[in-house]
C-alpha cells in the first residue's frame, strides 16, 4: 500500500505536462498513476513512495493532473489498449483507468513543428507556453512541471532550435519546472543558458537511466573500486517501438550513446574500448534487450570476462521515474529552489551540475535531498 494513499488532496492540484503525451511512456505514466492512486496496484518502482521521502511534502499522486502536447492523434484510451494488447499494461487496466486517460487526452494540444507550419519559432513558444497557462487555470494547478519524454531527436545544430528546446523554452514562459526524460538537448541549448539559470525556477535532466545504463553505472563502480582493469566494455540493444525507429538514425543512435559511454568514463576515470550498437527490431515493440561484454584483467594480468543481459519493457521501467521527478521538481518549485538540481542525479545518464556518477552516491545525494525538502521553508530560494 502506498504510504501517500490516504494524504488528502488539499487545495490546488499538481500538472504535470508531457511532452509526447501520446506516447508509450506518457501513456503509461497517465494509466500507472491513476491506478496507483486509486490503490487498484503497488506502487512498485515509484522511489518516492518508500519510506524515505513520506516527510518531503511531495504532492500526493491523486494532486496529479495531466495534459500535454503531441503531433500524433492517437486517443489515449486506445493507445493504452494497444499497450495492454503487447503486455506493456496489465489487460484490465484500460478499462479501470479509462475516465483519467480520457480526461487527460482532452487536455492534450497539437504539438510542433509539423510539416508545413509556416510559424516562426518565437511564435511556437508563444503557442506552446500559451497551452500550459490555460491548462494550470483550467485545472486549478498551483504548479506545473514540463516533462519531455517524445522522441530521441538527432544531435542539435547550435545554429538550429529543435523543437525540445522551444518545448523547454515555452517552460520557461509560463513559469514551470522543467524536466527532460530524453537525451535531446531541450535546455540545454546554449540559447537558453543564460535565461534558465535567471528563472527562479528548477529544471532537470537529462536522458533517463532505464536500464543498461543503470546496470553500469552499478557494475563500473565496483570494477574502479576493487582495482579491477576494464580492457574494453561493449554492448547491443535491440528494441522496438518509437524509440527504435528514431534510434535507427545514427544521428540520433549517438545523442543517447553519448550519455551510456559517460557513465563508464565517469566511473572509470577512462573510457574503455568499445561502443553500443542499437538496432531497431519493430516486432519487440516497447519491449526491449540489451546485453553488456566486459573485458577485465585481474591480478597477475589474469584475463576475464562478465557478460549481462536485460531484458525489459521501457515504459514500464520509465513511467515511476517520471512520476518520482515530476513531484519532485514540483516540491522544488514550491519551495524556491531554483536552477538544475544535481541532487537527481540518479535518475539520468547526462545528469547536470556536479552530480556523482556512481548510483550509490547518487542515490545518497537523492536521500539528502528528500530530507532537504523536508526542511526547507517555503519561499526560500536557492
Amino acid at each position: 500500500m502506498s504510504l501517500h494513499a490516504e494524504t488528502p488532496v488539499a487545495g490546488a492540484r499538481t500538472g504535470v505536462w508531457l511532452v509526447g503525451a501520446r506516447g508509450s511512456v506518457a501513456t503509461t505514466v497517465v494509466a500507472g498513476c491513476a491506478a496507483v492512486a486509486a490503490g487498484l496496484v503497488a506502487p512498485t518502482g515509484l522511489v518516492t513512495e518508500t519510506e524515505a521521502f513520506a516527510g518531503a511534502g511531495l504532492p500526493p499522486l491523486p494532486s496529479l493532473v495531466f495534459g500535454g502536447h503531441d503531433v500524433v492523434t492517437t486517443p489515449l484510451p486506445k493507445r493504452a489498449e494497444e499497450l495492454a494488447g503487447q503486455g506493456v499494461l496489465p489487460h484490465w487496466l484500460p478499462d479501470a483507468v479509462r475516465a483519467e486517460l480520457a480526461a487527460a487526452d482532452e487536455r492534450i494540444r497539437p504539438g510542433g513543428p509539423v510539416p508545413g507550419d509556416e510559424r516562426d519559432c518565437e511564435t511556437l513558444i508563444k503557442s506552446f507556453a500559451r497551452d500550459l497557462r490555460e491548462f494550470a487555470r483550467e485545472t486549478g494547478a498551483a504548479r506545473v512541471v514540463v516533462v519531455n519524454v517524445a522522441t530521441t531527436e538527432p544531435v542539435a545544430d547550435e545554429e538550429v532550435l529543435p523543437a525540445s528546446t522551444k518545448y523547454a523554452a515555452a517552460a520557461l514562459q509560463a513559469g514551470c519546472g522543467y524536466v527532460n526524460f530524453t537525451p535531446s538537448v531541450g535546455m540545454h541549448h546554449p540559447v537558453l543558458a543564460e535565461a534558465a539559470l535567471s528563472s527562479a525556477l528548477p529544471y532537470t535532466g537529462r536522458d533517463g537511466k532505464t536500464g543498461q545504463t543503470l546496470l553500469r553505472a552499478v557494475l563500473a563502480p565496483m570494477f574502479h573500486q576493487r582495482a579491477l582493469e576494464v580492457r574494453a566494455w561493449s554492448g547491443t540493444n535491440l528494441l522496438g517501438g518509437g524509440d527504435g525507429a528514431a534510434l535507427a538514425d545514427p544521428a540520433a543512435a549517438a545523442a543517447k550513446n553519448a550519455g551510456k559511454e559517460r557513465v563508464l568514463a565517469d566511473n572509470l576515470g577512462t573510457a574503455p574500448e568499445g561502443r553500443v550498437h542499437i538496432d531497431d527490431v519493430p516486432a519487440l515493440g516497447d519491449w526491449k534487450t540489451a546485453w553488456d561484454h566486459v573485458a577485465f584483467d585481474g591480478f597477475l594480468g589474469t584475463r576475464m570476462v562478465l557478460q549481462t543481459i536485460w531484458q525489459g519493457c521501457d515504459s514500464a521501467l520509465a513511467a515511476p521515474l517520471v512520476l518520482d521527478l515530476a513531484r519532485l521538481v514540483a516540491r522544488a518549485h514550491e519551495l524556491g529552489l531554483s536552477g538544475p538540481r544535481p541532487e537527481l542525479g540518479f535518475y539520468f545518464k547526462d545528469p547536470d551540475g556536479h552530480s556523482a556518477a556512481a548510483l550509490a552516491e547518487q542515490y545518497a545525494a537523492l536521500l539528502g535531498f528528500a530530507e532537504r525538502l523536508a526542511r526547507v521553508p517555503a519561499g526560500v530560494r536557492r
